[in-house]
C-alpha cells in the first residue's frame, strides 16, 4: 500500500502566522474540515438512550449549534437546568470527507473533540469508537474502519454525561446549584470546543513537544506517531525564523516516540543571542516543519509548528523571565462571554481578549479555574501575554477526586507544555476541595503529591502549591487579599519586615500563608488576587451584583482602584500581582471592562494605572480591531 503524502496537497505555511481557527495550533496540517453548526440534540433526563438505542437510531427531535453548551443563548437551546445527560447527531458528507482530506491512498479519518464535558461516549454509524473522561482536554478517535462507503452520510452520535451534584468532578467555576449564585456560574454540560476532522497518512505524527535550553542553545524536541514507522523511516526536523534556518535535525524514527536535540548555532553568540529570545515585549515565535520519510525519501507526513525560545525560574525572591527579573502585571480572566458562556463566542473573540488584556496595560493573565481553548494560547504566544494556567477544582477530597485531578491535570500538561506564553502551572486554588489542608496529613500530602507531580511533567516551569494561602512546598508565595483600603494594603505588603508579620501571624481572610516550614528557595511573593471593586454601569445594573467593595461612580471607581494600585506599586518585596478581575461576568460586577468588554473607565486612564505611568495609549481598542500584530523584530538579519 503507498503511504506516501500527495504532492498536490497545499504545502505547511508558516504556523506562528495563521489566522486562528485551527483548533490545534502547535501541529498543523493544511487540509481539515470543521464540524462546527447545526446538530441534533436531545435531553436524556430519564437516562434510557442507551438502553433505547439511540446510537444507531438518532431521532433527536432538537437542533443545537456546536460548539456551544446547551446553558448558553448561542447554542439555540438556552436551557439552564439539571440535564445529566445530553445526546448529539451529526451527519457527516462527502464534502466534509474532501475537506478533511480523505481520499488518498492509505489515509485514515480522524475525529477531534476539543473539549467535552464531564465525560462522553462517540459512535460513527453505530460503532462505539471510544470514550473519554474530563471536561477540560481533547481527545480523538480514528473512525476509518467505521466508515460506511455506499452511505450518502456517516452518522456521528456523541453522548455526554456531566452530573450538576458531583463535586469529585473537576469543574472549576460551574454551580452544583440550579441557579448561578456569589461567584459561580452556569454549568457547561456537553460539547464546548471545536470537533473537527483530519485524514492523516497510515504513519503520521500524533503529538509534538518542544523543550528549549537557553543555557545550551538547544531545542529538544519529542515526537509521537500513531504506530510503528517502517524501518528506514526518517524524521526531519527544520526551524527557521522569518524564512531563515536556525536550526534543523535528521534522526530515525524507529520507535513510536522519539526524540533528538537541534542546536542552535546562532544563540552561541552571547553578545547576539536574545535577538531570537521570546518576551511580552518582544514575542518572537520560531516556525518549525516536521517532515516523516521513508526510506527511499518520499514524504509520509508533515506537520507544521511553532516555538518560543524562552526560560523562567524564580530566585532570590524574583520572577524571572530569560534570566531576568520581570514584574508580572496580570489579570484575572474567567474566560467567560454571555451569549456562549465558557465557550468562546467565535476564534476572532479569543484573539480580542488577549488583545484587550494587553492594551488595558497587562502583561500576564490568570486564566481563572478554567483551561482555556489552545486557540486563545496562540494569540497570547503570538502578541506576547503571560499565562498562568489553572486547574479547575473539585469540591470534596477523596480517592475519585484525586484520581480525576491528576489523570485530567496530567493531560492538560501535556496539551499545553510547548507554548511559550504559559509560564506558570496552578494545581490548587484557594484550598478548594481540600477545606482541611491545615488539619489533615492525607490532603497534605496530596498538595505535595500534586506539586511534585507537576515538576515531574514540566522540570522548566515554576508551580504554585495552593493559590492564595495554605501553602506547603511551592515556588512562589501567593497571596489573595481583597482589603479595600489602599494605606492598609500598602503598609501590609511594604517592606521585608511587613512580610515576616505577614507570614508568620494569620494572613487575609484568616488563612495562614505557610502551613510548614518548607525549604526557603528565594521563592518571590506575589499578591495573585486584589481588588475586586464593584462597579455598574447604567446598562449593566443588576439586583443581585456582587463584588468585593462597592464604587457608586465611575469617579469613585478610578480613585478607588488608582489607590490600591500605587500602594501595590509601591511594596518593595511584591514581585508581580494579579488583580480581580477582568470582566463583570453574571452577578459578579467587579471587572475592568463590562461583559460585552466595554472598558468602564476610558482605556488610557486604566493603562496609565495598571503601568503607574501616564502616558496614552497610541491607538485605542475595539473588539473589531484587526491587523494589531507589530512585527516582533523588525530589524531581524539573517547570522
Amino acid at each position: 500500500m503507498d503511504n506516501t503524502v500527495d504532492s498536490s496537497r497545499p504545502s505547511i505555511f508558516p504556523a506562528s502566522e495563521q489566522d486562528g481557527s485551527y483548533p490545534r495550533p502547535q501541529l498543523m496540517r493544511p487540509v481539515w474540515a470543521d464540524l462546527s453548526g447545526e446538530w441534533g440534540f436531545r435531553f436524556d433526563d430519564n437516562d434510557e438512550g442507551l438502553a433505547e438505542g439511540w446510537q444507531f437510531n438518532p431521532v433527536f427531535d432538537r437542533r443545537i449549534i456546536v460548539p456551544f453548551p446547551p446553558e448558553s443563548p448561542a447554542s439555540g437551546i438556552h436551557d439552564t437546568g439539571f440535564h445529566s445527560v445530553v445526546w448529539y447527531h451529526c451527519e457527516i458528507g462527502i464534502d466534509d470527507l474532501k475537506e478533511a482530506g480523505l481520499g488518498s491512498q492509505g489515509e485514515r479519518l480522524i475525529i477531534h473533540f476539543g473539549a467535552v464535558d464531564y465525560r462522553c461516549n462517540v459512535w460513527l454509524n453505530g460503532i462505539l469508537l471510544g470514550e473519554h473522561e474530563g471536561g477540560h482536554t481533547p481527545f480523538s478517535f480514528d473512525a476509518t474502519a467505521a466508515l460506511t462507503k455506499d452511505r450518502l452520510t456517516q452518522s456521528l452520535v456523541v453522548r455526554a454525561e456531566d452530573l450538576p451534584g458531583d463535586v469529585a468532578q473537576p469543574r472549576g467555576k460551574q454551580d452544583w446549584e440550579r441557579d448561578p449564585h456569589v461567584i459561580w456560574y452556569h454549568r457547561t454540560t456537553g460539547i464546548w470546543q471545536p470537533v473537527w476532522l483530519e485524514a492523516v497518512p497510515r504513519v503520521a505524527v500524533e503529538t509534538l513537544s518542544w523543550h528549549p535550553d537557553l543555557a545550551t542553545s538547544t531545542v529538544k524536541v519529542a515526537v509521537t506517531f500513531n504506530r510503528l514507522p517502517r524501518p528506514g523511516t526518517v524524521l526531519k526536523v527544520d526551524l527557521t525564523y522569518k524564512g531563515v534556518t536556525i536550526g534543523d535535525l535528521a534522526i530515525s524514527a524507529n520507535r513510536t516516540r522519539v526524540e533528538g536535540t537541534i542546536s542552535l548555532a546562532r544563540q552561541t553568540n552571547g553578545q547576539d543571542y536574545e535577538q531570537l529570545l521570546w518576551s511580552p515585549e518582544t514575542p518572537r515565535l520560531v516556525d518549525a516543519t516536521v517532515t516523516l520519510s521513508d526510506g527511499a525519501g518520499a514524504r509520509v507526513d508533515a506537520v507544521g509548528s511553532y516555538l518560543g525560545l524562552r526560560s523562567v525560574a524564580v530566585e532570590g525572591g524574583h520572577f524571572l523571565l530569560n534570566d531576568r527579573p520581570y514584574y508580572l502585571r496580570s489579570v484575572l480572566n474567567q474566560g467567560y462571554w454571555p451569549e456562549s458562556h465558557l465557550a468562546s463566542p467565535s476564534a476572532d473573540a479569543l484573539r480580542a481578549e488577549a488583545q484587550l488584556i494587553k492594551d488595558l496595560g497587562f502583561n500576564a493573565t490568570r486564566v481563572h479555574q478554567k483551561i482555556e481553548d489552545p486557540r486563545f494560547l496562540y494569540w497570547t504566544d503570538r502578541l506576547g501575554l503571560l499565562v498562568w494556567t489553572e486547574m479547575p477544582s473539585v469540591f470534596e477530597f477523596s480517592r475519585t477526586a484525586i484520581r480525576r485531578v491528576t489523570a485530567e491535570w496530567t493531560e492538560i500538561i501535556t496539551r499545553d507544555i510547548s507554548h511559550p506564553s504559559i509560564v506558570t502551572w496552578v494545581p490548587l486554588n484557594e484550598s478548594w476541595g481540600v477545606q482541611h489542608i491545615a488539619h489533615d496529613n492525607a490532603i497534605q500530602n496530596y498538595s505535595r503529591a500534586l506539586f511534585h507531580l507537576t515538576k515531574a511533567l514540566d522540570s522548566s516551569r515554576p508551580v504554585v502549591s495552593n493559590d492564595g494561602w495554605e501553602h506547603l512546598d511551592s515556588d512562589i508565595w501567593s497571596i489573595h487579599d481583597y482589603e479595600a483600603s489602599g494605606p492598609v494594603l500598602r503598609e501590609r505588603y511594604a517592606d521585608a519586615e511587613s512580610a515576616r508579620k505577614l507570614f508568620e501571624g494569620m494572613g487575609p481572610s484568616g488563612r495562614r500563608l505557610r502551613l510548614s516550614e518548607e525549604p526557603d528557595r528565594g521563592q518571590p511573593i506575589m499578591l495573585t488576587e486584589f481588588g475586586g471593586i464593584k462597579f455598574q454601569t447604567d446598562s449593566e445594573s443588576l439586583d443581585d451584583a456582587w463584588g468585593y467593595s462597592t464604587a457608586q461612580s465611575a469617579a469613585e471607581f478610578q480613585a478607588q482602584f488608582r489607590t490600591i494600585l500605587e500602594a501595590v506599586h509601591a511594596s518593595t518585596i511584591l514581585a508581580g500581582y494579579c488583580y480581580t478581575q477582568l470582566t463583570d461576568t453574571l452577578q459578579e460586577a467587579n471587572g475592568l471592562v463590562t461583559p460585552d468588554r466595554t472598558p468602564k473607565l476610558p482605556l488610557d486612564v486604566l493603562r496609565a494605572i495598571i503601568t503607574g505611568i501616564d502616558a496614552p495609549l497610541d491607538q485605542k481598542y475595539t473588539l473589531e480591531s484587526h491587523d494589531r500584530i507589530a512585527d516582533p523584530d523588525p530589524t531581524f538579519a539573517p547570522a
